[in-house]
């Protein structure tokens, strides 16, 4: 009997691993991405920069831009583009794999977006989900920000007549402390 019983949890186990295994997957790469990206994107594949005609590859960390007629990927953007601030420029996600195929598409689908400003980048974000880019200056690497905090719990009304909350730590901010 005890065989049977193990063989049948055995068994439940390995239908109940298999259709966890088919549950969706949602491919998020917010840490991938730089803190020069724009916010609002879980998913970002390539950067599209129309100031620069010149495409990003968001998990490669890698920049795709032409030069001498030849779609080349490098780890720098090229002296050409010295004066060009990356985190200032306008970015347009692209999840299309090798956007730069289609070029003539994007170039003059986002014509209207060379020279714009004011687009949000991560870096500057408060968004919870962007919360490992506080404080970095890595642009491609997020720092992990943790903060400390001094937690004081009281039971019920301590005498002060804050009822468990935590008083103002000596800072003139409580009822005449």
């Amino acid at each position: 009997m005890k065989k049977i019983i193990i063989t049948a949890a055995i068994f439940l186990s390995c239908i109940a691993y298999k259709s966890a295994d088919a549950q969706i997957s949602l491919n998020i790469n917010i840490g991938s991405q730089p803190a020069w990206g724009p916010v609002g994107y879980d998913r970002a594949d390539y950067y599209y920069m129309p100031d620069i005609d010149t495409y990003y590859d968001v998990p490669a960390h890698q920049y795709v831009y032409l030069e001498n007629n030849n779609w080349v990927r490098r780890a720098n953007l090229p002296s050409r583009y010295n004066n060009y601030n990356i985190y200032n420029g306008y970015k347009v996600v692209v999840n299309e794999p090798n956007p730069w195929t289609r070029n003539d598409v994007y170039r003059t689908k986002y014509a209207s977006y060379r020279g714009r400003k004011g687009q949000t980048i991560i870096r500057d974000s408060r968004d919870i989900k962007y919360r490992n880019y506080y404080g970095s200056n890595n642009s491609h690497r997020p720092v992990r920000v943790v903060e400390k905090r001094k937690v004081v719990k009281y039971k019920g009304n301590n005498g002060h007549g804050n009822n468990g909350h935590q008083d103002d730590h000596g800072k003139g901010h409580g009822r005449g402390h």
